[in-house]
Formats: C-alpha cells, structure tokens, sequence
C-alpha cells in the first residue's frame, strides 16, 4: 500500500483541528475561507486551463469528443458537468462524456476497488474507442488514482489529446499528459474530505473548460445562450427574452418569430435582424459556420 500522506489533499489544516469544538458560525467561516482559496488556486492555474480550452475546442471542432474519466467525487464532477452540456448548449450527448470508475452504479454508491484498477482504466479507453480526434481529460483530485493513469497511458497510445486534473505537487510516477491542470488547493476542512475544497476546485475547472470551449464553437453570442432550442415553457420564455434582446422588437413579436423558427433563438434572431424566412435565415447561418455574429454583420 503506498504512502499518500505527503500529498497536499491528504494533510491536516492546522486551522480545522478544533473543528468539533468549534461553534457553527465560526465553522462555516472557516469553510468560507477554505472556498475562497480554492478559487484562487484555480485563478492561479488559468494559464493551463487556456490550453485545455484551445485543445478541447480544436478538438470538438473536427468532430471528436471530450471525455472526463475520474473515480469517486471526481468523477462525479465529471457525470455532472457532461450532463449539463446538451440542455445549456445544445450540444451533441455524444460530444461530451464521462466514464466513471465502477460504472454508471458508482454515481450513487461507491464501487470498492474501481479506482485501484490501471486495467480498468484502459479498458474504458478501448472500449470508447479513443482516437486521434478525440480528447481524454483524467480527474484525479490526489493525482495517484490508478483508474485515470491507465486511462491517460492508452488515450496517448491511442493518439488522442490528453488532459490531467489534480490538486497536489507532482508525484511520482504521474501521468504524462498534453495539459497538466494543478491547482494547488491544499489541506481539507476535514482531513482527506476531496469533496471540498479540491472538488470545488474541480467543478470551476470544468466549467471554464466547457463554457469556454462552447463560446469558441459559436454556441454564445454575446453572453446569450443562443443555441437554445425552447422545448419547454421555461425555455420558450427564455428563447423569446433572447430574440427580444438581440432584435430590439417587443415580446410578442419575438416570440412569434420563435415560433416560425421552431423553437431555434438563433434563426429566430436572424430572421428579426434581417427580414428572412425562416428557410433563408437557416441557409444564411449554414454558409457562416452556424456562427451568429458572421451571419448578422452586413
């Protein structure tokens, strides 16, 4: 069994050791700071989170995918910020995925021993079939996981971009990857607890890397989610604000043009800004890339 207890997330924080002495206000402002020190651990690292978006981006436009491989809450990040892809971006399901050491059952109940598997890792790989195109993101808030070390060894061998995401100073035998993501969180709240302050870490990360990596692909105009397509009332009163934002027209009519558009902001806009048909404003968008803003400039 390896020593951990030289890692960063695996130390004690010297400020939480009376923490159940401690009364319920002043230990939530400690958990306060905590949080207020892994924004900046991640602020620190914005310089490698822009790589990633760069790799990412060049990755999805060419028709590959991301994949987030991680264990426990790690990969739960992961599950979580692929699943929210589609709904906000309207995105492909397929384009960003996440593989959870232990299987889909791990999201609710831990599967004891999945991460320990290097095997396991690299059968997730192949099982994907990773490629060229495609990039594979290992999270691993302790660094040592042999689930995404596995993952990381076959996605290179595969040919595909790799990213790794931990929160401790380099360790031996870490994973070559293209991009390395180190936030620097440092002792947990609750000693080993990786759901805190490195998971928060994590979540941010992920976040910046995605909606980022969606701005680039033309699925943002301005800070509109205009890739929107209503498909419930919450969506076609959000659609219709859009529409009505971008074209300067009233609700009414914009939510008409909606309507004419079937559901999708984008030709709604276009139609409002240029006098189109629906038809026409999905040709016009088509010839610029699905892009907004080439499509309006006149």
């Amino acid at each position: 069994m390896k020593d951990r207890s030289q890692l960063l997330t695996e130390q004690r924080l010297p400020e939480s050791t009376a923490l159940d002495a401690m009364g319920t206000l002043e230990a939530i402002e400690l958990m306060n700071r905590a949080d207020a020190a892994a924004v900046a651990a991640v602020a620190a690292e914005r310089g490698a989170v822009a790589r990633a978006i760069e790799l990412v981006t060049a990755s999805l436009a060419r028709g590959g995918r991301l994949v987030y491989f991680g264990a426990g809450t790690s990969g739960r990040l992961g599950v979580l910020d692929a699943a929210e892809c589609p709904p906000t971006f309207r995105s492909d399901p397929g384009q960003i995925r996440a593989v959870l050491a232990g299987g889909d059952g791990a999201m609710f109940k831990a599967v004891e021993g999945a991460e320990d598997s290097e095997e396991g890792g690299e059968k997730a790989v192949d099982d994907l079939e990773l490629a060229a195109s495609d990039v594979a993101m290992g999270i691993a808030a302790g660094g040592t996981t042999p689930f995404v070390r596995g993952v990381l060894r076959k996605a290179r061998q595969r040919g595909a971009g790799t990213i790794f995401l931990c929160c401790v100073q380099p360790v031996e035998g870490e994973p070559a990857a293209d991009v390395v993501i180190r936030p620097l969180t440092g002792p947990e709240v609750l000693t080993g607890s990786t759901r805190l302050k490195a998971g928060t870490a994590t979540k941010l990360v992920l976040n910046q890397i995605t909606t980022l990596s969606m701005v680039r692909l033309g699925k943002v105009h301005e800070n509109l989610m205009v890739d929107l397509r209503a498909t419930n009332e919450k969506l076609w009163d959000r659609g219709a604000r859009i529409v009505a934002i971008l074209t300067v027209l009233d609700r009414t009519r914009s939510l008409e043009l909606l309507k004419q558009a079937d559901g999708q902001v984008k030709v709604a806009v276009v139609m409002g800004q240029r006098g189109l048909g629906a038809a026409d404003a999905v040709e016009l968008l088509r010839k610029h890339g699905d892009i907004l803003r080439a499509a309006l400039d006149k």
